[in-house]
C-alpha cells in the first residue's frame, strides 16, 4: 500500500484540511498519515478561530512519521507562521521525500485569510522550491504573481511570472473564472490546459485541499504529474456532482462518492 502524508491544519467540521485530505487519500486506496500544523474552529459558514501548533511539536510529528512509515508522497496545506514553514522545510530537506505537493493555502473558500502576511515570502522562498507541484487557486496565484487574473490569458502570464522563481509544475486552478473551470498546468515552459465543466453546486468547502491530496495520492501511485492532475480533476468533478448538501453555508464534498 502506498503511503501519503498530509501536513496541514485541522478542520473540526470535516470538510477541509487534514480531514478532507485523509478521506481523499483513503478514497484512492492509499494509507493516510497527518502532521497537524494548526487547529481551526470552522464550519461551512466560516473560520472562527485558529490555534497554531508549536514548532517543536510539528517537528516531533514529522520525525515520528518519517522514521517509521516513510511516505511515498507529501501534501502540504495550511502553514500559518514563518516558524512552522521553516520547520517543515528543514525536515523535508533532512528526509528528502519524493512527490511533494504544496497547496499554498492563503485564503479559505469562505474568504477568510489563513496565512500571515509575513509568512508569504517564507512560503515562496522556503517551501515552494521543494515542491514537485504547486496548486494555487486564482486568488493565491494573484498573490504569487502580483497582479489580477481575470482571463485565461492572465493565467498564462501569471504562470510565467511564478515560474521565474520556481522550477516545478505550476497548476493554476481556474474554478473561480466566470465562464469555465479550466486549469492551467505550466511545466518547463510548456502550457497544458485541463478543461473542466462548471458544476452548479454551491457546496465547495475544501475543494483545494481535496484536489491537492488527490494529486499527491496519484503521484504516490506512480502516475506522472500530468496524469495525476487529470485523474484528480475527474475525482473532484465526481465528488462535486454527488451533490452532498450538509451545513448552513458552503458545504463539503462527498469524498467517497
Amino acid at each position: 500500500m502506498k503511503k501519503v502524508l498530509t501536513i496541514a491544519g485541522s478542520d473540526c467540521s470535516g470538510g477541509a484540511g487534514v480531514q478532507a485530505d485523509l478521506k481523499t487519500i483513503i478514497a484512492h486506496k492509499c494509507y493516510g498519515m497527518s502532521v497537524i500544523t494548526a487547529l481551526t474552529a470552522q464550519n461551512t459558514t466560516g473560520v472562527y478561530g485558529i490555534e497554531a501548533c508549536s514548532v517543536d511539536f510539528v517537528k516531533n510529528q514529522m520525525d515520528c512519521v518519517f522514521t517509521d512509515i516513510f511516505p511515498d508522497a507529501v501534501k502540504i496545506g495550511m502553514v500559518s507562521s514563518i516558524e512552522i514553514i521553516e520547520a517543515i522545510a528543514q525536515k523535508l530537506k533532512e528526509y528528502k521525500p519524493k512527490n511533494i505537493v504544496v497547496d499554498p493555502v492563503m485564503v479559505a473558500t469562505s474568504g477568510s485569510k489563513l496565512l500571515n502576511d509575513d509568512a508569504i515570502n517564507k512560503l515562496l522562498n522556503e517551501l515552494m522550491p521543494l515542491a514537485t507541484v504547486i496548486t494555487p487557486n486564482l486568488f493565491e496565484a494573484e498573490i504569487l504573481c502580483g497582479f489580477q487574473i481575470k482571463s485565461i490569458e492572465d493565467m498564462v502570464k501569471a504562470a510565467k511570472k511564478i515560474a521565474e522563481n520556481y522550477d516545478g509544475h505550476i497548476l493554476i486552478k481556474g474554478g473561480h473564472l466566470e465562464d469555465n473551470a479550466n486549469d492551467l498546468l505550466f511545466s518547463n515552459g510548456i502550457i497544458h490546459w485541463f478543461e473542466g465543466e462548471k458544476i452548479e453546486n454551491p457546496n465547495t468547502h475544501g475543494t483545494g485541499c481535496t484536489l491537492s491530496s488527490a494529486i499527491a495520492s496519484n503521484l504516490a501511485l506512480g502516475y506522472n504529474a500530468e496524469e495525476s492532475i487529470r485523474n484528480s480533476k475527474e475525482y473532484i468533478t465526481g465528488a462535486l456532482k454527488a451533490k452532498l448538501d450538509l451545513g448552513k453555508g458552503s458545504g463539503p464534498l462527498n469524498h467517497c462518492y
